[in-house]
């Protein structure tokens, strides 16, 4: 065992690239940036602390870091470093008295000279919009949320099978995907007040266009909003009614593929020279084609076409560029299965297809956003040069769920006596605090501070299984509590605040029980409508640095500090009475103001004892100075 493993982990030297450690958020070519470390007296005593970062491919170090401030028993160290190129990764080089040398990277500190692929990465994306850091966010399944009495106009498709909306939903088999509930935009213009007092300013719809699936991943066109949700004018009329009430709205859009019945794949299917004919990967006279996982339905985008580029994303006539326009001015896109899209063997044109959407959206409007889809690791791949945020499970969602993971089956709702499949369950089950702050560690490692920022962090959503489902009774309002204090945008899946249950992504997208159609619990929505006060009123819990302070097994504390303010978080699974840090990890301690949960702290003269009842959740904000 080394000497800082034998280190609290609030003593831990500390740096995350947020403001607090790079002032400069926005860099440009050219600029020299200040970069600092905090490391606590506890490690011994420092000789010298450079930074080592990367210039065209080559390592350098920096200057001599400089001590500019001291506190408790905390020294920070500054030194410079000048971009020059839009990518850069550095770690830190800390020299001993002894003459031992240590690095510290994204994954922490090391005697031996870790792997480049950890170090912190810096550059010059930094292009999302000032508000994702302020965002909470609330997904919206438009058939499922709620029904207008203008949806009763509209006579049943004949691709699908009629549903009430007290019907429960089917959600394994045959008729799946054509289960029709009739939600509408008019609908969801009726419960916007709903969101408002949930405290949402950041609705985020799946599919809006016409299609053969209750789902509309199958779109048969991106030039129009279904005629069954209520068409262009109720699409227009919604973010106009969001707009006035502080909220904007994104869409969901599928770059990797349309529908079978899309109006470009009916012109090229089976006519071979027709002008769509390069819009998809055709063999044997356009009757053979890629699909989505070879899913028949869904035939697959070919990126190489000039001309599908300029309709759909590329430019102001294109598809991205519509909805971002008069009379709809939505205010960004979720972009579906984003890691899979422009890859198909050796063809690679993911990234290249991000920034055209992404260069199109800011030629419209620059303050809108634009999410990628990964359900795996995004990471290396996510770095804001394209996508300025991922939609994951895997930094967030899955250690979250493993923490609080409900391993008697006998006390799961109907559907769910088996784990809940390969798409959120690839590994052990069970975890502990520190293996949630281990797995996070890891899978937040690789992106820069603001791509961490705009990350969204649900606990669940339209393709998984209800986190309710799986948890232990009682969990919900203490992971709803990380998903608002964790860095990243909180996400609100439709019917969370309710108390749904659902066993997989399809039953999970239970019509909103808003005329009491099938039970549930409402008690969730005070919860939320609490935590997104506290999240829109404290800076800290947008933009602030985060430190892991304490792990167990069943507790975890952790602190988001900007400059202006520190928010100090515990949450626990079960009871911890030895949750004891030192008294100056955090300044000012002794003013901390319980903003949830009505826990005190206690402190002696040189700890502070947290408290750690059972499945508790406590927020307090303390000042930075006085």
């Amino acid at each position: 065992m080394s000497v800082f493993d034998k280190l609290p982990l609030a003593l831990l030297p500390h740096h995350d690239g947020s403001a607090l450690y790079v002032p400069n958020q926005k860099p440009k070519l050219g600029d020299a940036i200040k970069i600092r470390i905090r490391i606590h007296k506890t490690l011994g005593a420092v000789k010298e602390v450079r930074v080592r970062f990367s210039e065209s491919g080559e390592a350098f170090p920096s200057p001599l870091a400089k001590v500019v401030r001291r506190e408790g028993g905390w020294s920070w160290y500054e030194t410079k470093i000048t971009i020059h190129n839009p990518k850069m990764n550095y770690r830190f080089m800390i020299v001993m008295s002894t003459g031992d040398i240590l690095w510290y990277n994204t994954l922490g500190l090391h005697e031996l000279i870790p792997p480049d692929i950890n170090d912190f990465r810096l550059n010059t994306f930094s292009s999302a919009p000032d508000w994702g850091k302020s965002a909470i966010m609330y997904q919206i399944f438009p058939d499922r949320f709620a029904r207008s009495k203008q949806a009763d106009q509209h006579k049943t498709p004949s691709w699908a099978i009629a549903k009430d909306w007290a019907d429960e939903v089917i959600g394994t088999g045959p008729g799946t995907s054509e289960q029709f509930f009739g939600g509408d935009l008019w609908g969801v213009i009726e419960r916007l007040d709903h969101l408002k007092k949930l405290g949402v300013n950041l609705v985020y719809l799946t599919p809006i266009f016409p299609a053969r699936s209750n789902h509309r991943y199958d779109a048969s066109s991106f030039a129009e909003v279904d005629p069954l949700l209520g068409g262009g004018k109720a699409f227009a009329a919604l973010i106009e009614a969001a707009h006035k009430r502080g909220m904007k709205v994104i869409g969901d859009l599928t770059s990797n593929h349309s529908g079978v019945g899309h109006e470009w794949f009916q012109a090229s299917y089976k006519k071979p020279g027709a002008k769509e004919s390069d819009f998809y990967y055709f063999t044997d006279k356009n009757r053979k084609y890629e699909s989505w996982f070879g899913v028949a339905s869904l035939p697959k985008f070919n990126w190489k076409s000039r001309e599908l580029r300029k309709r759909f994303i590329e430019g102001s006539s294109s598809v991205v560029a519509k909805w971002l326009k008069a009379p709809y001015k939505m205010d960004g896109w979720r972009i579906d299965v984003a890691n899979m899209t422009g890859r198909i063997r050796d063809e690679d044109m993911y990234l290249e297809v991000a920034q055209v959407i992404r260069k199109t959206m800011v030629d419209i409007n620059p303050d809108t956003i634009m999410l990628g889809e990964y359900t795996g690791d995004a990471a290396y791949e996510v770095q804001g040069d394209g996508w300025q945020g991922a939609m994951t499970y895997s930094n967030f969602t899955k250690p979250v769920w493993r923490w609080f993971y409900n391993d008697n089956k006998k006390t799961r709702p109907k559907g769910a006596e088996n784990p809940p499949g390969f798409s959120m369950w690839d590994g052990n089950p069970k975890a502990s605090a520190r293996d949630l702050v281990h797995s996070y560690t890891q899978f937040i490692a690789g992106f820069p501070w603001h791509v961490r920022l705009h990350n969204m962090n649900p606990l669940d959503t339209h393709d998984i299984p209800r986190f309710k489902t799986y948890a232990i009774d009682g969990a919900q309002k203490i992971a709803a509590g990380l998903q608002f204090t964790f860095p990243g945008i909180p996400v609100i899946w439709a019917g969370d605040e309710f108390g749904l249950d659902g066993f997989n992504g399809e039953s999970s997208r239970t019509p909103i029980p808003w005329n009491n159609e099938r039970p549930h619990d409402t008690t969730m929505i005070e919860t939320y409508a609490a935590l997104t006060k506290i999240r829109r009123s404290n800076s800290a819990l947008n933009d602030g640095s985060m430190r892991f302070l304490y792990a167990s097994d069943e507790a975890l504390v952790f602190v988001r500090e900007n400059g202006k303010q520190s928010i100090l978080v515990a949450a626990t699974r079960g009871a911890d009475n030895k949750i004891v840090l030192p008294r100056d990890v955090v300044a000012n301690l002794g003013k901390a103001e319980n903003l949830f949960g009505g826990g005190k702290l206690t402190l002696t003269g040189t700890t502070v004892k947290v408290p750690g009842q059972k499945l508790s959740l406590n927020i307090w904000r303390l000042p930075v100075k006085g």
